[in-house]
Parts: structure tokens; sequence; C-alpha cells
């Protein structure tokens, strides 16, 4: 797998949302160098998890829309 890399308006959009919890939940001001390396540290060993479902959410949509198809193919079969 490569490494999960976000565009810079991705992960400013993360770096502010980390920041915001961090200062909602725990009452703690995280810095943006902080928090980007946060970001850096959980998508480098986190993040496989989270692409890794991301995965396997895609692939029983592929298998159900495939069973679907399958199944029309069936509906149109001529009797012999």
């Amino acid at each position: 797998m490569s490494e999960i890399k976000f565009s810079k308006e991705d992960k400013g959009a993360i770096t502010i949302k980390l920041q915001q919890y961090f200062n909602n939940e725990l009452d703690h001001d995280l810095g943006q160098f902080e928090a980007e390396f946060l970001i850096d540290f959980i998508s480098k060993e986190i993040g496989a998890y989270y692409y890794n479902q991301g995965l396997n959410d895609a692939r029983l949509v592929v298998e159900s829309k495939i069973e679907a198809i399958d199944e029309a193919i069936y509906a149109i079969e001529k009797e012999t």
C-alpha cells in the first residue's frame, strides 16, 4: 500500500477539526505544527485500518451489484 497523503486543502481542514476537538473535548490548545504532526502519525500508524475498511465496504457494494446483474441475466434466460 502506498503512503496515505492528503491534499493541502484536506490536510488544512483535518488540522482545524483536530484542533477544535482538542480544544472542545480535552481543553487543550493544539498548535498547527502539533496537529499536522499528529495527522501524519495517525495516517502512518492507523490509516491502513481505515483504508482497508473502506476497501471492504466498497467490495460489499460491488458484490451486491454483481449479484443483481447476475439475477437480471438469469431472468432473461430463454427456456431450452
